[in-house]
């Protein structure tokens, strides 16, 4: 560790858990100072974790670096010699399990996933809305019970794929619960068991068949995707697997869930609308470029493992421009689907809303590195941004 010191500095001290640091003789309190200060700003999340510092040649000092915000760079570390155990802890340490659980768990429930999903049902929904006594909170309660239904099943559909590539994201995510060792496999199971029957459960008490059937044809999509099983395991075919997207994303939201609220909520005949029909022929586009893009950050590993996407068929830079072209063709037709409204304000805002989009892609796509994983990576993000900011514009479509 370069950029850590012992020394008699006041900026990091070193206070021992146990008397057994003074009886080897190391004495109390111990400072350590830091070299490079740059290096530790950097570099704080490796800083936190648990290291053992060489002292002498058998001797170890294990310590953790609490980082705390002060005018100096600086923070108050509390080591034990190796092999002897901490005699007080910190009075935050009681917090750390609950909040390392809620962070590994925000990590398998993949929240890029669930926020796509909470907007579109509520997004879907309000096309359904024919004027302002339709906003109710007989409305608002049904539109909740679809997003808490559609968010237990999301939560299986990625646990299940994560339980099922745990050996490929060793390799493409790391920092995912399963990958990483934070969770063991029987853990995994239990929660995507659990999330499963708990989806099925809230779906059958709701007592909507398009909400039922929309829960029951993810779940068979979702487990056909990812479960290794003879004829399954449908995400090691680039065209299956695209179209298995693109039926939950673009047709099974859109169409279900509308129907969830046209006729079980409002009581109305089924019918499909322009604004619903604009938006299923969209997200159609965004679900295919949504399936393709995703496996260009993963390359490496899929490589390995035989999965034989898009990316690895045909090269990282050929699909990615395939993705950026496609959403230019879906913002294009959606401005002149704008220019073809008959009401003003809607016209406006649709042509306006995709022009500034379409630009923003395409600037940002003319800047990517695409020899750098985590640009590739921070872009895929962002195109999950570009779905969040569609579904604020379609029931703005009319």
């Amino acid at each position: 560790m370069e950029s850590l010191s012992l020394s008699r500095s006041p900026l990091i001290a070193f206070r021992p858990l146990s008397p057994s640091i003074s009886h080897r003789g190391l004495g109390s309190p111990i400072y350590c100072s830091i070299e490079e200060k740059s290096k530790l700003q950097n570099h704080s999340l490796q800083l936190t974790k648990r290291t053992k510092l060489p002292l002498s040649r058998n001797c170890f000092l294990d310590g953790i670096l609490d980082l705390k915000p002060r005018k100096q760079t600086s923070g108050l570390v509390s080591a034990s010699a190796a092999g002897s155990e901490p005699d007080s802890v910190d009075s935050s340490g009681a917090f750390r399990p609950i909040l390392s659980a809620l962070s590994a768990f925000y990590r398998f429930s993949r929240p890029h996933t669930v926020i796509g999903t909470a907007l579109s049902i509520v997004s879907v929904s309000l096309l359904a809305v024919e004027s302002l006594s339709d906003i109710s909170p007989l409305f608002f309660s049904r539109v909740l019970e679809a997003i808490v239904a559609a968010f237990f099943m999301n939560i299986y559909i990625v646990g299940l794929n994560q339980v099922y590539d745990i050996e490929i994201d060793k390799v493409n995510k790391p920092s995912l619960p399963l990958a990483s060792g934070e969770y063991s496999l029987s853990t995994g199971v239990a929660i995507v068991s659990t999330f499963a029957i708990l989806s099925f459960g809230v779906g059958w008490l709701v007592g909507s068949w398009p909400l039922f059937w929309a829960l029951f044809i993810s779940f068979i999509l979702g487990t056909a995707y990812s479960i290794n099983m003879p004829f399954l395991r449908w995400k090691r075919f680039a065209v299956v697997a695209a179209l298995c997207i693109l039926a939950v994303r673009a047709v099974i939201v859109q169409l279900a869930f509308f129907l969830h609220i046209q006729t079980f909520v409002f009581r109305r005949p089924a019918s499909f609308s322009r604004p619903l029909i604009f938006a299923t022929a969209f997200m159609t586009f965004f679900s295919v470029v949504i399936a393709l893009f995703k496996d260009i950050p993963d390359i490496e590993g899929d490589r390995i493992f035989g999965i034989r996407s898009f990316s690895v068929r045909l090269g990282q830079k050929r699909v990615f421009w395939i993705c950026v072209y496609l959403l230019e063709i879906a913002y294009t037709a959606a401005m002149v689907m704008g220019a073809t409204s008959s009401s003003l304000w809607s016209k406006f805002i649709t042509i306006l809303g995709h022009a500034v989009l379409a630009s923003i892609l395409w600037n940002r796509a003319k800047c990517l590195d695409l020899a750098s994983k985590s640009a590739i990576t921070s872009f895929y993000m962002f195109i999950w941004k570009l779905f969040y900011a569609e579904y604020l514009l379609i029931p703005l479509v009319r």
